[in-house]
């Protein structure tokens, strides 16, 4: 099979790219973008990709077009499919009946923390040696790719709530049909499809409803969401986490230690490399979750021990002059509280740069713009990329004083956040994109001073 997909460098498209090729199919794609890393994983794969969406590739006449979720109607080549009557489907759809059908399906869903979790739940499975496939909305540091077939029934997916397609308005995830469910936390993101929590929250009821009777769903108890997602209908096991009677993750945020604690009481303990409350409850769905398929949680301890993180995730890009550029995916109120918090603790007193782009299409909108004070409380200069955004930047970063500084000129913010910086310091710099190659010229203009 010949398959061609619109929006290729996508995270979840080229892992869908990534597997089709590695199911022996034929691939190509597009995309208007394309940067590394997702672009060097393809090309690797021998997949060939085009830069735009010329009507012209609709004459390479593949046995389906596979439409990623960013493209909308008015998209040249998707209407010149459209118009001919051309075959097409969307990317979960396609990765459901060609990928995903037979196999046991481990769905981690959730606001925040579905890569990372996901992430630590193909390790602790990879480390048992259960060889699973996945796709992650990142590059897992222990595997180098974001997607991969494996060789055994298991499969980890991280479920995304964002609609399938132009044409499919339900969230990604009811299509994966999941046996096993991790269920992390749920506030209201994704302003530009989501009329509100309770909105999504429908759509978690929906995943909710596709899980057997033999599976498992593995909630987070701290979540009063969740909870009433649960209470709208559940007919498959339920496996709270995060709550004291019950299975949580403690540590010590100096020492690295990782402490499982369950109904009776301590379980086992190990060091890390992570930090955070929020990556401790990752890693405690992630044990339950691999428990379902037969890791013993004192064998899921030890592959954390071993767990290296996600690529784009509080990740070291350089070091110059004794100033640490950090790259994180952090583009939503939360996460870049989490983020910042779990940054501070890291460095004690040291001073925390914190370089925004609010890039997401929540972010905007501006639906969050009255939470990102509080969320950059923890840094010490705020720098914002306020390109091509419909609000006032300046404005919504005013409560943070002469600390936050708003840029619409890329070049500006970049000479600014160099002649700021000091040795000792910690830039983190936060967005879901490329970000001009930001860190790389950072680092540079760093090293020029």
């Amino acid at each position: 099979m010949h398959i061609h997909i619109l929006g290729i460098c996508g995270t979840f498209m080229g892992g869908v790219a990534q597997l089709a090729r590695a199911c022996g199919h034929t691939v190509s794609g597009c995309d208007a973008n394309v940067y590394p890393p997702m672009s060097d994983q393809l090309r690797a794969a021998g997949i060939e990709l085009t830069e735009g969406y010329d009507p012209a590739q609709a004459d390479l006449f593949p046995d389906v077009f596979i439409v990623g979720n960013a493209i909308s109607r008015g998209n040249p080549l998707l209407e010149t499919i459209l118009d001919r009557g051309l075959p097409y489907t969307s990317g979960p759809q396609w990765l459901a009946e060609y990928v995903l059908a037979g196999h046991w399906v481990l769905a981690v869903a959730g606001t925040h923390g579905k890569t990372t979790t996901s992430s630590m739940l193909a390790w602790i499975l990879e480390h048992a040696g259960m060889s699973p496939g996945f796709l992650i909305g990142g590059v897992p540091q222990n595997f180098g790719v974001s997607a991969r077939l494996g060789s055994t029934p298991f499969f980890v997916i991280e479920a995304d709530e964002y609609d399938t397609a132009f044409c499919d308005k339900r969230s990604k995830f009811v299509h994966y049909r999941p046996r096993t469910a991790l269920l992390n936390n749920l506030e209201f993101d994704h302003a530009d499809i989501f009329a509100d929590l309770a909105a999504i929250e429908t759509q978690f009821h929906h995943l909710v409803r596709t899980l057997p009777t033999s599976g498992l769903i593995v909630a987070n108890g701290a979540e009063a969401s969740l909870q009433r997602v649960i209470e709208r209908g559940c007919w498959t096991p339920l496996e709270w986490f995060n709550r004291k009677e019950g299975y949580r993750v403690e540590g010590d945020e100096v020492t690295g230690e990782l402490i499982l604690h369950g109904p009776e009481g301590e379980i086992a303990r190990t060091r890390w490399a992570l930090t955070g409350d929020h990556n401790r409850a990752n890693a405690c769905a992630a044990l339950l979750a691999a428990r379902h398929v037969g890791v013993p949680l004192e064998h899921g301890m030890e592959a954390l021990a071993a767990f290296e993180g996600v690529k784009r995730r509080l990740e070291v890009r350089g070091n110059v002059g004794g100033i640490t550029v950090y790259d994180d995916f952090a583009h939503h109120p939360t996460a870049i509280a989490t983020t910042l918090v779990g940054l501070r603790r890291r460095v004690g007193r040291a001073r925390i740069l914190a370089v925004l782009e609010p890039r997401s299409n929540t972010m905007k909108l501006g639906t969050m713009k009255a939470r990102l004070p509080e969320s950059l409380a923890e840094a010490d200069a705020v720098f914002c990329h306020a390109h091509n955004l419909g609000w006032d930047a300046a404005a919504a970063l005013s409560p943070l004083g002469d600390k936050a500084s708003t840029y619409d000129n890329f070049e500006d913010l970049l000479t600014a956040v160099a002649q700021a910086a000091q040795p000792g310091d910690h830039i983190l710099v936060m967005s879901n994109g490329g970000f001009n190659g930001i860190h790389g010229k950072l680092l540079a203009r760093l090293d020029q001073h």
